[in-house]
């Protein structure tokens, strides 16, 4: 986008200018005829001192500060779809509902399995326990003697089986639960809430992608939901305006839905690099929108504030001429019907650009 200059004046070095005055001499084709010269009737008018501000106009759009989309964390049949475009949405609210009979049935076939592996837990614990009382048997009967060593040994591997056996139930049981677990949580999956994590504030529900009834996938989008509460104007800015921006700096936003309001924000971000391809670097304005007059996507005009001249001296710029290679306005004295070319310095210009020769 190219920057244009809306300036309120001209910055000159000259005390008192005037509108250009032309003096014309007419010479006789006779050498006896003497010279005549011919006075031009021209308007003059005072230099003035005034602010001025050197300004920098972009176009851009108007974006959401934030936004949410929503999207299952599950495949399924989109039950019910509770909200629609333009809605509003508080965080943690209920958007659409998954079919949800498959994973009803998941969770009871975990819980069901999960008690099976508890059963498992409670028969091998009698059975560790009666192992161990054989073996600590066979140990008393073998210090006195009564069972041989083999006998003994054969009690200990029994023992040993059956704590193993044990620990293998206990970790199925654990195994269960998180089955049973990751169940559940798959079920709740399937109630799709707007979960946002960066504010509490309610949202609008900008757009919906899937209608009831629609097969929906893992992380497909069914619906966007935006904050309009604040939106950010992105422009972009050529190379010779780059140095000229700045974090902070205020700006006038305009826009042709409301051409009689005045928008303000502020820079919030730029682009540490210019694209290569327009040599233009990418600028974000943070845009207070407390009304919610503004929407993402609406055209917008951005001024930007370069300078401020106080007490600066400005003429028409149709006073500004050129005469044998200078450039300046004509001092007009009004007592002698004269005028003096006077070379100024072209400081600001209003509202045409930079001033050509």
């Amino acid at each position: 986008m190219n920057k244009k200059y809306v300036i309120v004046a001209i910055v000159v070095v000259a005390a008192l200018i005037g509108w250009k005055i032309y003096q014309k001499t007419l010479h006789s084709t006779k050498s006896s005829m003497r010279q005549r010269n011919i006075s031009v009737a021209v308007e003059v008018t005072p230099v003035k001192k005034a602010t001025i501000r050197e300004v920098g106009i972009f176009t851009g759009t108007l974006l959401p500060e934030s936004q949410f989309i929503v999207a299952p964390k599950i495949a399924g049949k989109l039950e019910k779809m509770f909200v629609d475009i333009g809605d509003e949405v508080k965080r943690g609210q209920l958007i659409a509902l998954i079919d949800d009979d498959e994973y009803v049935q998941q969770v009871d076939q975990a819980r069901a399995e999960l008690d099976v592996a508890r059963a498992n837990t409670e028969e091998n614990r009698s059975a560790l326990n009666l192992a161990r009382r054989e073996f600590e048997r066979a140990q008393a009967l073998r210090e006195k003697k009564i069972v041989s060593e083999s006998e003994l040994d054969v009690a200990e591997a029994q023992y040993k089986a059956a704590l193993a056996k044990q620990k293998v139930a206990v970790a199925q049981v654990a195994q269960k639960k998180s089955e049973l677990k990751t169940a559940q949580v798959r079920l709740d999956y399937t109630r799709i809430r707007a979960s946002w994590h960066n504010g509490s504030q309610p949202r609008v529900v900008s757009e919906r992608y899937v209608d009831e009834g629609a097969m929906l996938t893992a992380n497909a989008p069914i619906a966007s939901i935006i904050d309009i509460r604040t939106l950010k104007a992105v422009i972009h800015v050529i190379e010779r305006d780059y140095p000229r921006v700045r974090a902070g700096q205020g700006a006038v936003i305009t826009t042709d839905a409301y051409p009689d309001k005045i928008f303000t924000g502020t820079i919030e971000r730029i682009a540490p690099i210019l694209k290569e391809a327009a040599r233009q670097a990418r600028v974000e304005i943070n845009v207070p929108n407390p009304k919610k007059l503004l929407k993402p996507g609406m055209f917008v005009r951005v001024q930007i504030e370069f300078g401020r001249h106080d007490n600066a001296t400005v003429v028409p710029v149709n006073a500004l001429t050129r005469s044998n290679g200078q450039r300046g306005v004509y001092l007009a004295d009004t007592e002698n019907m004269r005028a003096k070319l006077i070379p100024v310095e072209v400081g600001i210009i209003s509202g045409k650009g930079e001033f050509r020769p």
